[in-house]
Parts: structure tokens; sequence; C-alpha cells
């Protein structure tokens, strides 16, 4: 009968209820642990011990390594995957489980996505590697986008990680606001204040572009410039932009556009006046006071003007209307003859007032 040759031995281990399967196999004496030259990452770990994402086959060639783990999926889906963990010491050693997304590992954005294990610690037999599964559940109202995390694997005093890169699918609405705006003197200076809020469903980077308009022109031009920041879904950031040398005896309105991939497009004004307050009473003061004297000047000027010659004319109007009148009954001039026959009545009329 022919030896048997040295080969790698699958076995399943039930670890709790969940029915988390380790896949087991016996290691040469100096297993290889670091790929060469433009390979694969090293497994993260120490040197009794690594883990990385599992491999597609049971025997785990280099060429099959992945450097991180990379999901995809809708709002709604249980993602699945495994780690392999390999443990060359001479004594069994048990690791422990834990996912992280979010801010912990620097990511953009964890919300809506959770890293489950069916046991947080696994123990793994010595000179075995173990592929243990893990599941990442995408919350059903999780927007589209990309996600990071990682799953920390602790044993004894070391701990390492396995990078989870995660795009959830589905359609995309970027959108931004510009909130908030207001200008603030402050010394020699001034200061433009205001919010950026991201309104859409996707992680913005947003680009800000200033300008100032006076009442003799332009006095502020800033091209549009990548913040340092990053905004995800519903976030909302107050932010502040330093305005060296603002006018102080000027008139200004201030605009804000900011910008962002796909689309997003948002602006706001504000209103801006060099001049302080109490500044602007002392000089408007004096202004109003004299303005309300010419006023009223005028206006009497205006009634002296116009009195004099309407009651002049009421005067001497009055005895031509009295002799009229008295003429009127007799129906003719002082001769006795009618007005309209006698040419010389207007004529006598005018010597006798004359006399």
């Amino acid at each position: 009968m022919p030896p048997r040759p040295r080969s790698a031995v699958l076995c399943a281990a039930t670890l709790s209820a969940a029915a988390l399967t380790v896949l087991c196999g016996p290691l040469g004496p100096r297993p290889a642990a670091a790929a060469g030259p433009g390979g694969p990452e090293r497994p993260a770990g120490g040197p009794d011990w690594s883990v990385a994402p599992a491999s597609g086959g049971a025997g785990g060639s280099r060429a099959d390594r992945r450097p991180y783990v990379y999901l995809e999926g809708r709002p709604g889906a249980v993602l699945q995957d495994r780690l392999s963990v390999t443990n060359r010491a001479d004594r069994a050693r048990t690791v422990r489980l834990r996912g992280r997304t979010g801010p912990e590992t620097g990511s953009e954005t964890g919300a809506g996505v959770r890293v489950s294990f069916a046991a947080a610690a696994v123990r793994i037999p010595a000179r075995t590697r173990a592929d243990i599964p893990f599941t990442v559940g995408v919350a059903p109202d999780a927007v589209p986008g990309e996600r990071s995390g990682a799953i920390t694997v602790t044993g004894g005093s070391r701990a390492a990680d396995v990078r989870i890169h995660l795009r959830v699918t589905g359609p995309t609405l970027p959108a931004l606001a510009v909130e908030d705006v207001s200008v603030v003197r402050t010394g020699a200076a001034a200061e433009i204040r205001y919010a950026l809020v991201n309104r859409g469903n996707t992680v913005l980077r947003p680009r800000l572009a200033v300008r100032a308009e006076g009442l003799f022109g332009e006095v502020l031009h800033r091209d549009a410039r990548p913040l340092r920041l990053t905004l995800e879904p519903g976030r909302r950031v107050r932010l502040t932009e330093r305005w060296p040398g603002a006018p102080r005896l000027d008139a200004v309105d201030v605009r804000l556009v900011a910008t962002a991939a796909g689309g997003a497009h948002a602006a706001a004004t504000a209103s801006y006046s060099g001049v302080p307050r109490y500044a602007a009473a002392l000089l408007l003061g004096p202004v109003a006071a004299a303005g309300a004297w010419w006023a009223r000047a005028s206006g009497r000027r205006r009634g002296a003007g116009g009195s004099g010659p309407e009651e002049a004319g009421s005067d001497e109007s009055r005895p031509d209307e009295s002799r009229s009148e008295g003429s009127r009954p007799g129906g003719s001039g002082r001769g006795g003859r009618p007005r309209g026959r006698d040419t010389d009545g207007p004529t006598r009329e005018r010597a006798g007032v004359e006399r």
C-alpha cells in the first residue's frame, strides 16, 4: 500500500448555537506568511498567529489572498464573508472578534451598517487555520454610497485589523445647502460665518467661492476651493471664513456659493456695513435735523409768497362787482339807456370811479 501523502484535512466544529464553522488543517513547520514583492499584503497579527480575509479555496494559496474585504449590496441586504485566522503555535489559542464601522476607523460613514459574528470568541487548535464566517447587515434606510470599517481580532497582547469596504447601491441624490450667513466685525478684520448642510443621500466634499460687492464695486473675490471637510448625509457643519482688511466705511453684500460633485449647488447672501451703529447714529442725527429744518423753512416761504397776490386781487375786484350789481336792476347804464346799446357806458363808469 503506497504511503499516504501529507495533505490538509478539513474538519467542521460547531461553536455556539449559531453554528460557527471552522475549517481545520495541520500546518507545516514553517508556513510562509508574507507574499513576495508586489504581491498581496502580509496577513495581520504576530509571529505565532495572523488574520486575513479568507481565500477562495480551502488551501489558501498566496494568489488567492485579498488585501481587504469588499462587499456590495442594497439597503436591507445581509452580506456574508469569512476571515482566516492562523494559529502557528504549539498550543491552542482563543481570539476575540469585534466589528467596527464609522468614525472609529476614519471612514466616511458607518451609519446603517452592522458587523456580526456567531460568537465573539473563537478557540483555534494548535497549528491550525480557522475560517470564521461573519455577516454585514445593511439597514433598510441606509443611504447609498461608500462605507468603510474593520474587523479587529485580538489574541493575547496583540490585535490586528482586517479592513472592510462596503458599497451600498441604489439611486443617489446629492444636495447641499448654505444657511445662516452673517458677517461680524472682529477688530481690523471681519468673519464670514455660515453653515453647510448635506440635504442629500451621498457623501459630499464641498467647494466654496466667496464674493463681496460694495458701493463702489467688488471688494472681495475668492475662487472656488475645496474645503477640508467631508459631509455625510444629514450632517450640518458651522464654518468661518476670515476676511482681513474688510472695509470700514462701506455697505457690502457678501455672496457664498458652495458646490460638490454630482451637481450639488447652493448659494446664500448677507449684508454687511463697516460703520458701527453708534457712528451711524451720530452721522445721521445732524443730517435728519438739517433736513427737517429745510423742509419747514421751505413750507413757510411757500405760504407767505402765495397769500399776498390772492388777497390783493380779491380787494380790487370787489368794487367792479358792486357797481355791476347796482346797474343790473335797471338794465341800463347811467343815462337810462340799455347797456348793450350805450358804447360809452363802460368809459363813464371808469371815470366815475376815478372821481
